[in-house]
């Protein structure tokens, strides 16, 4: 969805000056990571030379005005497309959370998630949910997904601080988010059919299931529900049922460059031009979370995605490529998933400091790629 740098993803900067230095506060979240074990773009980059995180608050913070008055209404909203644009806002907002450990960035990502929940009315089958006027007053299951992936992401992260989810207040809200996703946004969607409404057609939608699936996994208490949780983390990532295939096995050598992936966006397809880079977004959030927790992606994976980053889909300047194959052009929206392969080796980290399409989703992800880098 190319549009991304238009409406919400207002450019903060073309980033040239430094950054006033901003202190840790209370709740700060650490995070240990191995390198990759070799940078897909050159010699091995120092974490000292990378741009701190203070750096990127001060960006970000240049947003905090902007994401109180268009992010709040949008999450008042009863209309589940408001909440598919409201998920940047909850992603960069938990990312800043988690490269800080300000409450202030925790407490924003907390509002808007419960204003969703409290959004929701009753709909079919005894559940609660949203509906779409952009779809003729229908559920939408791409929306929803496409925004829980995030608000369960948040979850995952106030379970991650032990000073957080040791806080009586902050567990309480933590415990009735989680109730209210596993059953009127998971199970709500599973009972109706997985094959139809959770194993999406295109690799990017059931991708967004796939982090779901991966954050409750990790956060529910019933061991049935994490038996469900982990079938479809698996299931999506190897075996989809129906499909033959699965998303490590669309993954595949890029023409434009061999150490690069290449994907197309249908399962058992190897057309080209394959995935479009925007909607690839989707499939990175995943897997860059996925490799983190210790699933079936892992390093060599990351650093094929990174290649594809660096050299195919942004090969230098202001160029980008529309399609995963390096065909067309676009607008180099990267920030809701290309952006955190930074995270995973400084050389791309370094080269996401010069890209210049900088939103409030791309400087919360870039802090907390240097933080994980462990430049601060």
């Amino acid at each position: 969805m190319n549009a991304r740098i238009g409406r919400r993803a207002v450019l903060l900067a073309a980033l040239g000056s430094a950054a006033a230095a901003c202190g840790p506060e209370e709740n700060e979240v650490t995070h240990a990571l191995s390198p990759l074990p070799a940078s897909p773009d050159g010699p091995r980059v120092a974490a000292a030379s990378l741009r701190p995180v203070s750096y990127w608050t001060t960006v970000f913070e240049r947003s905090w005005d902007y994401l109180g008055r268009v992010a709040v209404p949008l999450s008042r909203s009863g209309d589940s497309w408001d909440h598919y644009e409201l998920s940047y806002s909850v992603d960069s907002c938990v990312a800043m959370f988690r490269a800080t450990g300000r409450s202030r960035y925790l407490d924003r990502a907390l509002q808007l998630t419960e204003n969703v929940m409290r959004s929701a009315t009753e709909v079919r089958g005894g559940y609660l949910g949203w509906t779409s006027a952009r779809e003729d007053g229908d559920e939408v299951p791409l929306y929803e997904s496409y925004f829980w992936r995030y608000g369960t992401g948040l979850l995952a992260a106030m379970r991650a601080s032990r000073s957080v989810y040791g806080t009586p207040a902050y567990r309480a809200r933590h415990d009735r988010l989680l109730a209210f996703a596993e059953k009127h946004v998971f199970e709500k969607w599973h009972t109706r059919g997985p094959a139809d409404t959770i194993y999406r057609e295109r690799t990017h939608m059931a991708s967004h299931w796939a982090l779901i699936s991966l954050h409750l996994a990790g956060l529910t208490g019933d061991a049935g529900r994490r038996g469900r949780y982990r079938t479809v983390v698996a299931d999506i990532d190897a075996h989809l049922p129906g499909r033959g295939t699965g998303l490590k096995q669309q993954m595949r050598r890029n023409q434009a460059e061999a150490t690069a992936y290449f994907w197309n966006d249908r399962w058992g397809s190897a057309e080209r031009p394959g995935q479009d880079v925007s909607h690839g977004n989707g499939v990175l959030a995943y897997v860059v979370e996925a490799r983190d927790r210790g699933t079936t992606w892992n390093r060599g994976d990351l650093a094929a995605f990174s290649r594809l980053l660096t050299r195919v889909v942004w090969p230098g300047g202001t160029t980008y490529r529309a399609y995963v194959d390096g065909t067309g052009s676009d607008n180099g929206w990267l920030s809701d998933g290309f952006v955190k392969l930074g995270r995973s080796d400084a050389a791309v980290q370094q080269r996401l400091e010069s890209h210049r399409v900088v939103n409030d989703q791309f400087a919360a992800n870039m802090a907390l790629n240097a933080r994980i880098l462990g430049s601060r």
